[in-house]
Parts: C-alpha cells; structure tokens; sequence
C-alpha cells in the first residue's frame, strides 16, 4: 500500500507549509461541516461550532500532529437517530434533539478519555493490513459518492450547461492541483487553485453552485454567526436520560476512536512518522466533551481533511491550530466571502483526495496474496461503504481473527518415538488452543500405547483453558487404562496455566529437571522406573 502514496512528500514540513495548507483544510472543512450537519438533521452552525472545536483541540493535545478532525459522517448518521428520538422526547427546547446530542458528547468525551487512560489504543495494532487496505479503499469511495452530491441543485441532477460548467470547473481544479506542484513543489496548490478558480467565477460571472448556494438548497442561511458559548445541555438530569444516551454514547465513542486511530495509522504511513494512539483517545475525548458544553457536533478525524493536510505540506501541530482559527475566523468575519467559493472547486480538491486515499496497489498483489487476505479486504470495503466504518473494521478483524484460528489448528501436529526403555514420545508441533483441540486428540493412540507416555512439548505452547482442558481428558483415558502420562518442556506461562488447573499430570523430573508441574507424584514415579 506504500508506493500508492509516492507523490507524498515525507518532509517534516515548515512554518509556511502549515499555515498554507491550514487555511486550504480550513476552506474544506466549511462545505463538509455544513453537509453532516444536514446529515444529523441539525443546525450547520452547530456543525461549524463542532469542526472548529474538534480541530482545535485535537491539534493541541492529540497524538498525531497534521491529522485534522472535525464533524464527520460516520457520526453523522448515528446523531441523525438520537436527535430524532431526542425530539420525540419533549415538545419544549429543554427536551430537543440537539440538546440530548450536546449531552451524549459529554458521555462520548468520558468513555474516550478512559480508553486513552486505560492504553486501549494499542489494540489498533490488531488490524490487519487486509483490514486496513479494505478501510482506506471503502473509505475513498465514501468520500467520492458523498462529492456526487454536489452534482445536484436543489436536490435535482445538474443537466446540459450548469452540469458541464460544474465538470469543467472540477477539472480544472484538479488540473491545477497536479501542475501546481511541478512548478513549485512548495506552493500551496491546494490554496492557490481554491482561490483561482473563485476569481475566475467571480470575474466572468460563471454560473454555478456556491458554497451558500449549497446551504440554502439544504435549508439553511449562512455560516456567518458569533463565538460558540457555554451553555450545559438543557435535558433532565435522571435515569432515563442517562438510559437514552449511554447506548449512543458508546457507539459514537467507538466509532470515533475506531476512525480516528486507523486514520492516524494511515497517516503515520503517509509521513514515515509515529504517533500516539492513546493521547489521540484522549484527545478525542476532551474535544467532544468540550462540544457537549458549547455547541458542537462533535466529531473524530478526517481522513479527507487530513489527506489534504499533508498533501498540502501540512506536517505540524500549526497546521491544525490554523485550520481551526481560520474556520472561526471565517465564521466571525469572511462569511460572505467563503459563501461565494465556487462548490466545483472544494469537489476537485477532494476528487484528488479520493484518488490519494484509494490503495491502487490492491490490483496489482490481489493476485499474490493468499484468496481470504483478498475476501476480508472486499468485505471491509463494502461494509465501509454501505454500512459504517466501525463495522466494516469489526467484521473484519473478527474475519481476521477466525481465519488465524483455522490455519493456526491445521498445524498441530505430533512426532511419535519409543525409546530404549519402551517409553513412548508425543513431539507436539504447533499451538494448542481451542481450535486444534479435536485434531490434537487425533494423534494419540491410548489403547495401543505403552504403559509410559511422555508429551513433549518443546515445540508447542499450551494456549488457552480449552487446550488445558483437554490434555485433562487425554490423561484421564491414560489413567482408566491404568497408564502414566508425562508432560515436559512446558514454558512457564503454560506452566502458571495448568497450575491453576487440576494437578493430574506429572513431568519426567529426571530427564527435564527445570520443566515440571506437578511433583506429588515424583517418587512413586522414579520407582516405576
């Protein structure tokens, strides 16, 4: 998946390169804010509010610096449902939807605060790179079926003329976005095809959509609007609340953090860097609890936005500090200005997002990896785009896991020998675990076998209470034939295992002193001998 992101500078960036890309992230986030605002069936102004405050915060405290986050759709569509409840729930504004969102970020800030605090983070190491493949190739073609939607006017296809004046100006963009940087590699491309394009609009009078144009056909005003205020969200503080929300809470808290590491994996691939799963939780956590008291949507990263970041040259924690100043700043000051970018602009810009973010590379080895690897990444791809990102990356980690399992119990295997003295041998090769159990019963021979038996397993780990368990059943058939079984090489993690299980095995002491479980049978056993 690396070499599809060869035309991503792995510089460390500069002062220039992050402002710049800054406020080009910034002009992107205006339209996407607004968008799953309308999404959530709420004000774009809390949209805004939300962008600006996810962006901010997690640029100060998060643990990836150039990744952006702000209000998103994965969480969009979640909030569509609890502020629909949340308005079926009272008729005055104490009881209205958005007041039950503001309160569900204060829970959604608590539990992604304690997974940072807790190190859950690290557990993004067990997604898979086919699970990862599948993410970013899902979540490229999300990002591209939601820019569609810009094709419409008034909720209506664009026809003849202003479809063709949309399309041009798109590639136009993109045109730019690809020669900008062969003529100067530090050039805010991005930026100056943005504000190229405006001005070309602007002074041919072009007709075509525009940023207000696009609020208005979605039934708002304008962006223009104050400083986002304190206020604690108006809704009974009791048990039903606290019923209502916890669900939401947890699903949006997993969606966020779910989103918001693999991005940030994405992006420490991108740059050749690392970052801090865990800070990002907490991060993460602060920034939707602070929604919660002031307004915002809440939100998680933006893999869009963050692509647009570091493709711009945006590698620092400036970048998104700026970002988010010049989000307010719009909203305080250049609201009418912002309103009159010509939409076909912010499209071409994440149209070259999407061809960036999809992993190109998945034609070329589909071929060369093994068939499942290939199954899980069109089935986290698919899930991604029809369901939700959280339950593509879910289903396909458990694909993962169920696939290991089954391969892992296919290599159980055991080497029989009978010494000198008539004492068989069970070499064990292979983990013993609740998935190799039944085979691993099938290599004994407990009728036939002498009447000493030693399992060896030097090459084998005892895994799980499944594997205890069942080397629990293979000694008792050992025993009802009046027949001693052995252990030996056990590591000492296997050891602590069956110690705390039934002591019914003993261990040849003689021959490996420094392996043993249990020794209450040690004398009657050298006597035997």
């Amino acid at each position: 998946m690396q070499s599809n992101y060869s035309m991503i500078s792995k510089t460390k960036g500069s002062i220039q390169s992050d402002i710049f890309s800054g406020i080009t992230v910034a002009l992107a986030l205006v339209p996407e804010a607004v968008a799953f605002a309308f999404v959530a069936g709420i004000s774009p102004i809390v949209g805004l509010y939300g962008a600006f405050m996810m962006c901010l915060i997690t640029a100060v405290l998060g643990g990836r610096p150039g990744m952006i986050s702000g209000a998103t759709g994965a969480m969009a569509v979640v909030m569509v449902h609890l502020v629909q409840e949340g308005n079926a729930m009272g008729t005055d504004i104490s009881h209205s939807g958005v007041q039950y969102l503001f309160i569900t970020l204060l829970l959604v800030g608590v539990f992604q605060s304690l997974a940072g605090v807790l190190r859950l983070g690290k557990f993004i190491r067990m997604v898979p790179r086919s699970v990862m493949m599948g993410f970013v190739n899902g979540l490229a073609i999300v990002i591209f079926l939601s820019q569609l939607n810009m094709f419409q006017s008034n909720g209506v296809w664009m026809q003849g003329k202003p479809l063709w004046t949309m399309a041009g100006l798109v590639a136009l963009t993109m045109g730019m976005l690809f020669l900008i940087p062969k003529i100067h590699k530090k050039a805010p491309a991005a930026l100056i095809a943005i504000i190229s394009v405006s001005f070309l609009v602007l002074f041919t009078s072009v007709d075509t959509e525009t940023v207000l144009s696009f609020i208005r056909a979605n039934g708002g005003i304008g962006i223009e609007a104050g400083l986002p205020t304190f206020a604690f969200p108006k809704v009974p503080l009791n048990w039903e609340t606290l019923i209502f929300i916890t669900p939401y809470a947890l699903i949006l808290s997993a969606i966020g953090l779910i989103e918001s590491l693999m991005t940030l994996t994405l992006i420490d691939e991108l740059t050749d860097s690392h970052g801090h799963g865990n800070r990002e939780c907490v991060a993460q956590g602060i920034a939707n609890f602070t929604n919660g008291l002031f307004g915002g949507m809440g939100g998680c990263a933006m893999i869009g936005q963050s692509i647009i970041n570091i493709t711009s040259g945006g590698r620092g924690r400036l970048s998104g500090i700026t970002a988010a100043f010049a989000l307010l700043f719009f909203i305080l000051f250049t609201a009418s200005y912002i309103e009159t970018i010509p939409i076909a602009a912010l499209v071409g810009v994440m149209f070259l997002v999407v061809i960036k973010t999809f992993a190109w590379s998945t034609f070329n080895i589909i071929n060369k990896i093994p068939k499942w690897d290939v199954a899980v990444i069109l089935i986290v791809t698919v899930l991604t785009v029809k369901y939700d990102l959280a339950i593509a990356v879910l289903c396909g980690v458990v694909i993962s896991a169920v696939i290991f399992a089954w391969e892992n119990a296919l290599r159980i295997r055991a080497r029989k020998i009978v010494d000198e003295r008539g004492i068989k041998h069970y070499q064990i090769y292979g983990p013993l675990f609740f998935a190799s159990t039944t085979l691993f019963m099938t290599k004994f021979d407990v009728k036939n076998d002498p009447q000493e038996v030693i399992i060896d397993f030097e090459e084998s780990r005892i895994m799980d209470q499944s594997a205890i368990d069942t080397i629990n059943k293979l000694a008792e058939s050992y025993h009802r034939l009046g027949k001693n079984v052995h252990l030996r090489h056990l590591s000492q993690d296997c050891i602590r295992l069956i110690k705390k299980a039934e002591k019914i095995c003993d261990v040849n002491v003689l021959e490996d002193p420094d392996y043993f479980v249990s020794i209450d049978n040690y004398r009657k056993y050298r006597e035997s001998l």
